[in-house]
């Protein structure tokens, strides 16, 4: 498997099922008083949109995030913290601003919280999947060949 691959599962995996359990099953109640969703969801509709993302924020993270200094775990966190404002924008503010819903301060408030939890998982699992991959740590791990 390759890391980009790896990287896309490190987004679709736990997004998937902390979606379904978070909303479909912990939360099913508090969505439904929301009456913001429709009966009868689409789920493969849920996971192309989630496999769509996840290629897009996998390719971030190796353009953006893969080379930078620090542990895994920093990288990690500092692109959660990039990929939660992110997406809370596009899955939260955005939806807030447009649709129908009986409570706009409930829905921003369980959705963010969606959103952290989501992404404090996605995050270093990226990064993990990842790994190490600077052009400097590429070099070291020739020479330690080499020598």
């Amino acid at each position: 498997m390759t890391r980009f691959f790896l990287g896309v599962l490190a987004y679709v995996v736990p997004t998937f099922a902390l979606g379904f359990v978070w909303h479909l099953i912990l939360f099913e109640r508090t969505y439904a008083e929301l009456a913001i969703y429709r009966s009868n969801i689409i789920i493969p509709f849920g996971f192309l949109s989630m496999l769509i993302q996840a290629v897009l924020f996998a390719w971030v993270y190796e353009q953006a995030f893969a080379r930078r200094s620090g542990t895994f775990l920093s990288r990690g966190l500092v692109y959660a913290a990039f990929g939660a404002v992110l997406s809370w924008s596009f899955t939260t503010l955005a939806v807030a601003a447009k649709n129908v819903m009986a409570s706009v301060p409930d829905y921003l408030t369980i959705e963010t919280a969606f959103t952290v939890v989501q992404w404090l998982l996605v995050g270093p699992l990226t990064a993990f999947a990842f790994g190490r991959s600077s052009s400097r740590d590429a070099r070291v791990g020739v020479s330690k060949l080499k020598g």
